[in-house]
């Protein structure tokens, strides 16, 4: 290895101990993430009639998910590849510029269509924000801390959504739905480019850790793949990506039923919108807490087994929800999802950045992140036509636990355990 490589290694050593200031202003930003999506988590849907939607129009209400869907699929895939190449800074700065907008078209909408437009401003919020931070963390964090490092990011950016569908929820009926969400999105997007001024770039890190497995492996690089390439060999060809991605895409079809459907299901069954806000709340909340231990136990024990229990969770929480009619008893359901989402939600990614080459990771990423988070749109269109086509929220619960079943059971059958330690 050069000096000039042996020097890169040295001044940026990876561990989330020795990077612990740049890990924690990472984390913070991630919090902020979590914020803006959060926040239209219960109020929105809720009080969809405000905006112009009729009662029962369920696919024209689920259109808001599905744009914010397509575009932050799409997106994620280009924001990996784009922090390869310009740095995950830069990126980050991008995502917070497009932030501005979304809750300045929600406060002056005069229909559903203002909503849908916002929803692709928060799509490009949400793909190169928390695709940078999540990439950022692993960057900084050593290879035996990544299932770790993912946890910490998805337990704050999951809480931060649970805490912001609870606050909008009591502000929406103090201040309206409009002023709530404009204050609320505003402050927090300036906040997170004030603090963006301390964070420093990590792609640096990423080329001491390639310097230093050259160094170990002292083997010649293979050629980098293109963008083309990499999309097809994750999303077809490598039986664990294709089978990791289709796991990303069903549990995003939970999350559009929860986001989208619930709000409307509870209110049919005669819940406020503040009880709405803590059943989701506590979902997103015990989904983000409990991604603090199970991402560090993946790094102990494997991501396989962690990934198989949460789809089962998840879908046992899913018919749970649908058998029981009680504001307490979906308080527990909504436990048990949130307890299953954080087991699967954290090491799937985890487990792709073990077998992803580190100049790669990025992009492998990004396809990941581009097919889970289209998920949302997929999700969007079945479950609005499910819901259309009956008339009733019911059906769409039940198919979605059969979706996240037969996810849970692909994944067992056909990934082998990716940790190095623990395969």
């Amino acid at each position: 290895m050069s000096t000039t490589h042996h020097l890169l290694a040295k001044e940026h050593q990876r561990g989330i101990a020795l990077n612990r200031s740049q890990f924690l202003l990472q984390t913070v930003q991630v919090l902020f993430v979590g914020l803006i999506i959060g926040m239209e988590r219960n109020v929105l849907p809720a009080m969809s009639q405000d905006f112009g939607v009729t009662k029962g129009a369920f696919l024209f209400l689920a259109s808001f998910v599905i744009s914010f869907g397509l575009v932050k699929g799409a997106l994620n895939f280009v924001a990996g590849s784009l922090s390869d190449r310009i740095g995950r800074k830069r990126v980050l700065l991008l995502g917070w510029l497009a932030g501005i907008p979304i809750p300045l078209l929600i406060f002056f909408a005069p229909n559903w269509w203002w909503i849908v437009a916002a929803n692709v401003f928060l799509g490009i919020n949400q793909a190169f924000t928390w695709t940078m931070t999540v990439t950022s963390q692993i960057d900084l964090a050593d290879s035996h801390q990544r299932g770790f490092a993912v946890g910490i990011n998805e337990a704050m950016g999951y809480v931060a959504v649970g805490l912001a569908g609870t606050a909008t929820g009591y502000l929406a009926v103090r201040y309206g739905p409009r002023g709530a969400l404009l204050g609320f999105g505003l402050t927090v997007i300036t906040l997170a480019l004030i603090l963006l001024l301390w964070i420093q770039d990590t792609i640096a890190w990423v080329h001491a850790e390639h310097a230093q497995n050259q160094q170990q492996s002292m083997a010649t690089t293979p050629p980098k793949m293109g963008m083309w390439e990499t999309f097809v060999q994750v999303s077809f060809r490598s039986v664990t990506y294709r089978a990791l991605c289709q796991g990303g895409v069903a549990n995003k079809v939970a999350d559009t039923l929860v986001w989208v459907l619930f709000p409307v299901y509870f209110r049919l069954h005669g819940l406020s919108v503040v009880r709405i806000g803590w059943v989701t709340g506590v979902y997103a909340m015990v989904w983000g807490l409990s991604q603090l231990w199970t991402g560090h136990l993946a790094d102990r024990i494997g991501r396989k087994p962690p990934v198989v229990l949460g789809f089962a969770l998840l879908a046992a929480g899913l018919i749970g929800t649908a058998l029981v009619a009680h504001f307490a008893a979906w308080i527990m359901t909504a436990i048990v999802m949130g307890l299953g989402m954080a087991l699967l939600y954290p090491n799937l990614i985890a487990a792709i950045s073990d077998v992803a080459p580190p100049l790669e990771r990025g992009q492998i990423l990004g396809t990941y992140r581009y097919w889970r988070d289209t998920g949302y749109a997929i999700g969007g269109l079945i479950l609005g036509l499910v819901a259309q086509w009956s008339d009733e929220v019911l059906p769409t619960i039940w198919l979605t636990a059969a979706i996240v079943a037969l996810s849970g059971l692909w994944i067992a059958l056909a990934v082998k355990e990716t940790h190095p330690r623990a395969s």
